[in-house]
């Protein structure tokens, strides 16, 4: 595809080679904070009793993910709260989406390379739109067609409802880029994270 994707095929490469490995999920959250993005997820960091009272590393996220997931890292970037989810995709699923976004702007991408490759883009409490990455011409919705315009411009058709991408990560974090202002790179994850356990999300 285009070349505006290429600040963002580290999220899309195979054979293992992302450091957030094959499953998982990121969410950007508009004007909350990491530790309000962490209570909505179901965790307390201001008692620690889900997470941990100071900012930790992703190594450490990891360790405490392992292969079964359930925790989540949030950092602070610009305007915009950003949540990693590994081996997790809570932030994508449409009931966990609405709750999630109350009173806010939500963007959220997943990656599973073993189901389905999901974006979202909720606003306080209603999916907007969202579509498995690899076929963005199928949307669902209150308004599937309120990004076009910003898909075209991040070199997605969304009139190809047969169009099959062959970079859906990368695609659908451009798309997420274009929304929030938020260039999500590598580096980015060498910053300190509040993390906690994702539990029943609050709104």
């Amino acid at each position: 595809m285009s070349d505006s994707l290429e600040r963002f095929r580290w999220l899309d490469v195979a054979e293992g080679r992302c450091p957030l490995g094959e499953i998982f999920s990121v969410s950007f959250f508009h004007g909350l904070a990491p530790e309000e993005v962490l209570r909505r997820f179901g965790s307390d960091a201001a008692s620690g009793s889900a997470g941990t009272k100071a900012p930790t590393s992703l190594g450490r996220l990891c360790e405490r993910a392992g292969e079964s997931g359930g925790f989540v890292g949030v950092l602070a970037a610009g305007e915009w709260s950003a949540a990693v989810e590994l081996c997790g995709w809570e932030a994508t699923l449409p009931d966990v989406a609405e709750r999630l976004s109350a009173g806010c702007e939500l963007v959220a991408v997943t990656r599973h390379d073993y189901a389905e490759h999901c974006f979202v883009y909720a606003v306080d409490g209603r999916i907007v739109t969202c579509f498995d990455s690899h076929v963005p011409g199928h949307r669902q919705g209150s308004d599937p067609d309120a990004l076009n315009s910003l898909m075209r411009q991040t070199g997605t058709d969304p009139d190809g409802e047969e169009m099959c991408l062959d970079e859906p990560v990368a695609a659908s974090f451009a798309l997420a880029a274009g929304i929030t202002g938020v260039t999500f790179t590598e580096d980015m994850l060498e910053r300190p994270l509040l993390v906690g356990a994702v539990r029943a999300p609050m709104g």
